[in-house]
């Protein structure tokens, strides 16, 4: 197997450091691992002018899995956006297909002290967080920055999903219940998107073919609530979360507080069936800037 090695700059060398010493051990215990280091982020830009390489885009492609680091910082910050260490990222996801990200936000009974918030309120917290990475705003065009008639700068994004992207990673939701509670809840922004109310009818779709999974809907506004919320008869928070891409900023963090920054992010390889791969946050801002992960509607498990 073999498996791309990308530190990336920030804090992210130090991290793969520790988690290649891991993979180390499974090596010394026969499993068989072929690791190749490649720049990335600002490390590729100092390296090669380009945050994504070609080398290292090609050695993504030809590799079994990704170990990727974290990218970006201050000092990266007067670059132009195509340069910036957080567009190798990006570029990652868009050319190798990675459209879900799995997020879990569990609570280990061991740092319920740390969290900022009751033990009451996050005892039994237990979400996956399912993010879709390569389509809404992120990816959308047109995009760009322009002189109004008014003589006005003006910065422009487009919010775009095709029924396929959504479709996609609904079954990745669905699939993922079924091996945990078989509930799923679908965040978005329905009552003022049009993007949002296709997810939303592509997803109550989907759902009809997956009778033993209870399928809900919910704002992000009220989720954001409801993650960092518990009444005094309501069952500890848990489930699965499939969400747009804008919105999980927001929820994410929310999670990270009852989680008090716990960290489990995974990258694997494609989905059997559909195809979906998964990817982490990728940001190298300091300890605690992306607790669980990074920005997308959304799919709660």
């Amino acid at each position: 197997m073999k498996v791309a090695v990308l530190p990336g700059d920030g804090i992210g060398p130090e991290i793969v450091a520790q988690a290649v010493k891991a993979l180390d051990v499974l090596r010394s215990k026969g499993l068989e691992l072929e690791l190749v280091q490649a720049a990335v982020g600002g490390a590729g830009y100092e390296a090669a002018g380009d945050p994504l390489p070609a080398a290292t885009l090609d050695l993504a492609r030809k590799s079994d899995a990704v170990l990727f680091g974290a990218v970006g910082g201050p000092r990266y910050d007067s670059l132009p956006r195509a340069l910036r260490p957080e567009q190798a990222l990006l570029r990652l996801r868009k050319e190798l297909g990675l459209f879900a990200n799995l997020r879990p936000a569990v609570l280990y009974p061991e740092l319920a002290s740390a969290s900022t918030l009751k033990p009451e309120v996050v005892n039994g917290l237990d979400i996956m967080i399912l993010r879709e990475l390569t389509g809404d705003i992120y990816f959308g065009q047109p995009r760009g920055r322009r002189q109004t008639a008014a003589d006005e700068r003006e910065g422009f994004d487009t919010m775009l999903y095709s029924e396929a992207e959504i479709r996609r990673i609904a079954h990745v939701g669905f699939l993922t219940a079924r091996k945990r509670r078989r509930r799923l809840c679908s965040v978005d922004k329905a009552n003022v998107l049009d993007t949002s109310i296709l997810w939303r009818e592509v997803v109550t779709e989907v759902g009809k073919g997956y009778p033993d999974v209870e399928l809900t809907h919910m704002y992000v506004d009220n989720a954001c609530a409801q993650a960092v919320r518990r009444d005094r008869d309501r069952q500890p928070v848990r489930g699965h979360s499939l969400r747009r891409s804008l919105h999980v900023d927001r929820i994410d963090r929310h999670a990270a507080v009852g989680v008090a920054r716990c960290q489990r992010q995974r990258t694997v390889r494609a989905h059997p069936r559909f195809g979906a791969r998964h990817c982490g946050a990728g940001c190298g801002q300091p300890a605690g800037h992306h607790p669980v992960g990074g920005n997308a509607p959304a799919l709660y498990i």
